[in-house]
């Protein structure tokens, strides 16, 4: 994905913007964002066994708590303060996860998961269709994948300064997730805010 060095500097990044980072996205309105987004489908689309690849605070899977309390959901991240506010919020939600301290291309499950969520992570992979293909391995067969992605924005190119992260087209996306052995099903526009200009979720299964 990326090299030791500027993954570890990363890492420190989001060690260090963990404290406030989920009231931040809370207030941009990133948290509702993904509740609308995961309400567009059915309970049964978010799966008994979830994994949140890259899940920050956990706002992703905290959304998903929400509308699918059951089941388990494990939260894999490699910041570890990030990892730590993670699991709380979904403790507060009565949600007992599963965390990994790891990055996606080192984390290994003994079950596949049968559904996938995965917000704003393809950005700073530097092979992302190969992180798609990773989540695959990780996927049961007809398992869902929810996936978040920064489009081209000028919001994003003053977001970049910050993180040095890319965004991609919808057309891109598409690409990248048939030739990764998922199945494009469904694109959403956030309506609103930030999230609406910065981002876009996919909806897409594993074949």
């Amino acid at each position: 994905m990326q090299n030791a060095s500027s993954s570890e500097k990363l890492d420190q990044k989001y060690d260090a913007a963990a404290p406030g980072w989920a009231d931040k996205m809370r207030l941009l309105g990133y948290f509702d964002a993904y509740l609308g987004f995961l309400s567009t489908g059915s309970a049964a689309s978010l799966g008994d066994n979830g994994l949140d690849v890259g899940c920050g605070t956990g706002a992703f899977a905290e959304a998903r708590a929400v509308i699918r309390p059951e089941g388990r959901v494990t939260l894999v991240e490699p910041s570890g303060k990030m990892l730590d506010q993670a699991e709380r919020a979904l403790a507060k939600r009565g949600v007992a996860a599963d965390t990994a301290r790891s990055r996606l291309e080192d984390y290994q499950s003994a079950e596949p998961f049968d559904c996938v969520l995965a917000a704003h992570v393809l950005e700073h992979c530097e092979d992302p269709t190969d992180a798609l293909r990773r989540m695959r391995r990780l996927a049961a067969p007809a398992a869902k994948l929810w996936l978040v992605v920064s489009k081209p924005h000028w919001c994003n190119a003053i977001i970049w300064f910050q993180w040095r992260h890319r965004s991609f087209r919808p057309r891109r996306v598409a690409q990248m997730l048939e030739v990764a052995g998922w199945q494009l099903e469904a694109e959403h526009s956030f309506p609103t805010g930030p999230p609406s200009r910065t981002s876009r979720g996919y909806l897409a299964r594993a074949v």
